[in-house]
């Protein structure tokens, strides 16, 4: 018998490591985001959007991303954001610091 899957919360460490991940493929407005990380990790992870608007507001000021006002297919207007160049050497700095820690968890985890 299967056991159910349960979502987690987005850690707060990572959440800036999926946005960055999630706008290298194309720009989208904040649900879109929310709900492209929800589906990509096949339903595992949730990000909140009490997380996730101040998360966006920090990248953009901080210049990895940019954002601009578009029509959404729904015909309503929505803030549309873009990784910037900054934003793509930055998402490499933190996949290669992902890569790390992740071995260094398994080796622990390895070890239990």
């Amino acid at each position: 018998m299967a056991t159910p899957r349960k979502r987690a919360s987005v850690l707060q460490g990572t959440l800036d490591l999926l946005v960055l991940s999630t706008l290298r493929r194309e720009p989208l407005h904040g649900f879109g985001i929310a709900q492209r990380i929800q589906q990509d990790s096949d339903e595992l992870l949730r990000v909140e959007e009490g997380s996730l608007y101040p998360a966006l507001h920090r990248l953009e000021q901080s210049g990895l991303i940019a954002g601009d006002w578009r029509d959404s297919d729904n015909g309503r207007r929505a803030r549309y954001y873009s990784l910037t160049a900054r934003g793509r050497r930055q998402l490499a700095v933190e996949l290669d610091s992902w890569q790390r820690i992740s071995q260094g968890v398994a080796l622990v985890l390895r070890l239990a």
